[in-house]
């Protein structure tokens, strides 16, 4: 699975992100994520995502 920049993912804790940067050579990636109506900008790691949304 290729992460891509503004995908929309599905992380393995079950919330909904946006990427909004990858860091490295795709190490890592800043995400936004919806929490509650909010967004809070948080760094995954690639096995934190669960799939490719849109």
């Amino acid at each position: 699975m290729k992460v891509e920049l503004y995908d929309n993912v599905k992380l393995t804790n079950g919330q909904t992100a946006s990427v909004v940067e990858i860091l490295g050579n795709y190490e890592a990636f800043i995400v936004d994520v919806e929490i509650d109506g909010d967004y809070d900008t948080i760094i995954v790691l690639p096995e934190q995502i669960g799939g490719i949304l849109s």
